[in-house]
């Protein structure tokens, strides 16, 4: 809607002293610099029960709005480590910064 401002709830989920975190943040800090208004909250996870209860598919997983955009079909809760499909085929440790910035442009971001 023009003059109407968009909120996100983007929440990054990880495990403590998760490896991939540093990764995410980068990128996600890269894609963020063009949305300057969004709000990132971070939760560290500590059980198996607190990764169901927020939907976290492993560490680090971003949520926009309370869903995961990058959980492919049936994929369920999990207090592990995660690892995401990249453009090539590769598995990466994180989304890349384009694949961050499909999600947010699909969210509905101008940009």
């Amino acid at each position: 809607m023009a003059g109407t401002d968009l909120v996100l709830e983007l929440t990054v989920l990880a495990v403590p002293d998760c490896p991939s975190l540093a990764i995410l943040e980068r990128r996600l800090a890269e894609v963020l610099a063009d949305h300057p208004g969004l709000v990132v909250t971070r939760r560290v996870i500590t059980d198996e029960a607190e990764a169901a209860r927020w939907g976290m598919h492993g560490s680090p997983t971003l949520l926009v709005d309370g869903q995961d955009p990058f959980a492919g079909p049936g994929a369920v809760p999990a207090f592990a480590c995660r690892m995401y499909r990249a453009e090539n085929g590769h598995l990466e440790r994180s989304p890349s910064v384009d694949a961050l910035r499909r999600v947010l442009a699909a969210a509905g971001t101008p940009g």
